[in-house]
Formats: structure tokens, sequence, C-alpha cells
């Protein structure tokens, strides 16, 4: 063997010791300027930067010790390198969550040397093997998440109403945007035979299937019950709501809901709420937004409950906002909530009959968060407007 091989036989070696302690220097040494990986792992990159950089992702994953090198060869420019090192997954790697197991890597590295630098790099080696097992647990996990997610949420579609009752001189203009995460929002609209109208927003606690089963069977019990009690009284309908969902559901889960019965014919509007936050009233002409009061606790969560009761009389041009709490917590890039104080003063602004204000408030939200937000929750808005007479 040459003086020149036994040269290169070093600088090999002396790459993958500066490997192995992750010295990051010498690595950067050692390097041609143009060096390229051309054996890659998926995310990693190929010039001398990435290189370093799958480096410390390695060692943020996996631990060596006893580290052996049983054979080098040299030939030309190449040398090539098997070395072996006892492992434990410590850190994620490749998208797979750390199991702690203990192994043994072995690799054998094919390196070209030119002018004294490293040029080329290809390698070989048992770590996927080695991590396969957990890579298939964590592929099975994120299948059973996945599914549970897409039974969920068509548990959650099916518990919204199908359409929106057409009312004259009336406007209702429900929106629904569930978050990547199946939530527990809900709304339900449905006439009465008498021609009254309830409408109904509610947020059952928690998420995935435990929520979407809640959110079902709530929106079943309320139009049940509503329908059975015939009752003018929104207070008596979750009073027995409660009672049913208490001893049906997890002592762990509970429901918000606000539950209002229109009368489309003169306007008037009787409420009741169990927990859910407040919706606001914008009266044509006033400055501020009314918030619609009535105390209650959560449906589910104790009973024996009594539910106070609230009415408004809704003038042409008057507008209600029903929401989930995913609008008022939505966050921007710097933290900051967008609020139940900036919600009230949008939805006290003045609009304009053709102008919606479910539309308005989610510019609004959108230009709060900015470009690139990741949703945090569901956002469920309903808006009912009296429309002005144009006589």
């Amino acid at each position: 063997m040459s003086p020149e091989q036994e040269k290169n036989k070093a600088l090999a070696r002396r790459l993958l010791e500066a490997f192995v302690n992750r010295n990051l220097d010498t690595i950067e040494e050692l390097l041609a300027p143009t060096f390229t990986d051309r054996s890659l792992l998926p995310g990693q990159g190929s010039n001398r930067e990435e290189y370093k950089r799958s480096v410390t992702e390695f060692h943020a994953a996996l631990s060596f010790a006893d580290v052996t090198f049983e054979y080098q060869i040299a030939e030309g420019d190449m040398v090539v390198t098997k070395f072996s090192a006892r492992c434990i997954h410590q850190g994620e790697f490749l998208g797979v969550p750390p199991s702690g197991e203990e192994g043994t890597y072995s690799s054998i590295r094919i390196h070209r040397i030119v002018g004294g630098k490293i040029t080329d790099e290809w390698s070989e080696g048992n770590l996927l093997e080695w991590i396969l097992p957990s890579f298939e647990r964590e592929v099975r996990m994120r299948e059973r998440v996945e599914q549970e997610l897409r039974v969920a949420r068509s548990i959650q579609q099916a518990s919204l109403p199908k359409e929106v009752p057409t009312l004259e001189n009336w406007q209702i203009t429900p929106y629904y945007q569930p978050a990547r995460e199946v939530g527990g929002d809900f709304y339900d609209l449905f006439e009465l035979e008498d021609g009254r109208v309830t409408v109904v927003m509610g947020d059952a606690a928690g998420k995935g299937i435990p929520a979407a089963l809640v959110v079902s069977a709530t929106s079943s019990v309320l139009r049940a019950v509503a329908q059975a009690l015939g009752s003018s009284s929104p207070s008596e309908v979750l009073a027995q709501v409660n009672e049913t969902l208490f001893a049906r559901i997890p002592p762990n889960m509970f429901v918000t809901c606000f539950y209002a019965i229109l009368d489309p014919k003169n306007g008037s509007l009787k409420y009741a709420n169990a927990g859910h936050d407040l919706p606001y009233l914008n009266r044509s002409g006033d400055d501020d937004a009314e918030e619609l009061r009535a105390r209650g606790m959560p449906l589910g969560l104790m009973p024996e409950m009594s539910y106070e009761e609230g009415e408004v009389s809704l003038r042409e041009g008057n507008c209600i906002l029903f929401y989930s709490d995913g609008l008022v917590e939505a966050h921007d890039s710097q933290g900051e909530m967008f609020g139940f104080p900036r919600l009230r003063a949008l939805v006290a602004q003045p609009g304009e009959e053709k102008r919606s204000l479910g539309d308005y408030l989610l510019e609004e939200l959108y230009s709060f968060v900015g470009k690139g937000w990741e949703q945090e929750d569901d956002i469920t808005l309903l808006t009912l407007r009296r429309s002005v007479s144009l006589s």
C-alpha cells in the first residue's frame, strides 16, 4: 500500500472518529468545500453544512459507546471503512420517538479523498433496520389516531344540522370550521310545532371520540326534550337535559350550551345558558354590543341544576352573534389572544344589511393571526339577524 493510501485511510478514520465524538470542527476541517453526501436519509441535505447538521441530529437521537473499527481498505482515491458501536435510542429520529432500547449500530462508509480532503461519502448501515420495530409501532399508532380522528369527525359532522330554517325577514348564517384535532363544538337549529325556532350553540369538554360522542348525545337529547316538552321555557329544557346527561356521560365530561327560542313573528328571543360564552347583541344605532346574560352550570356536571332565563326583543336590523371559544382563544404569532374585548368591539361596530357579520369577524381574525397561523380549536359562529323592512 502506498504512503498516499495510508494517509487516506488515516484521514477517513479521523472523520469517523469525529463523527462518533460529534467533533464538528474536525469534520469542517476534513471535508472539502464541495463535499457531497451520496447516501441520504429522509430530510437530510447533501452538502457539508447539512452533513454537520445530520451528525448533530444523529447524536441527539443516539448515544455511542464501545466503538470498534473492524477493517479499512484503500484503493486509488477511495477508502472503505467498517465500524460498529453500541447505541441507545434516546431521542426522536426520522419522526420515530425514543424507545430507550439498546442495540448495535454498524456501518460501512466509503470516502473519496482528493488533495487531502474528503470530497464524497457513501454509507450503508443497519440503522433503519435497528429502529424499524419502533418505527412500525409509531406508524401503527399514528394510523390508529388518524382513524379515530376520522370517526370522531364524522360523528361530529353528523350532529350538525343539514339545513338552516328559512324564515321570512330573518337571516340565520352558521359557520363551522374544525381544527386539525377534533373538538367538541356543535350548533343546532330546528323548528318547533308552533313555528318558533330553537337556536343552540355548545361545546363539549375534551377532544377526539369521547367529545364527539358527547356532542352527538347532547344534540339528540336537546332535540328530544324540546320536542317532548313543547315548552316555551329554555331553562326547563336545559334542566331536563342536564339530568339526562349527568346520568349518562362520563364524570369527567361536561357540555357548555346556550339555548334560545326565537319567535320570528314578534322578534322575541327567550334564552338560558349552561356555562357557555355569552352571545353578543348588536342593536342598530348603539355604540356597544349587549351581552345576553343568564346564569347556569354546564350540562352533565352536577344534578338538580336550575337555569336562569332571559328574554330580549329583536327589532329590525338587530343581530346576535353566537360563537365558540375557538374564536376568542385564537393567538397571533406573539402569543396575544384575540379575546372577548376585541370581539365585543367588532360586533358593536355598525354594519350594513347586506354584510355578513360572520364574514367580517373571520376577516378580522385572519388579519389578527397573520399568515402561517395554525388553528388551535374548532371555530363555530352563528349569526341571527332581523332584516330591515323595505317598506
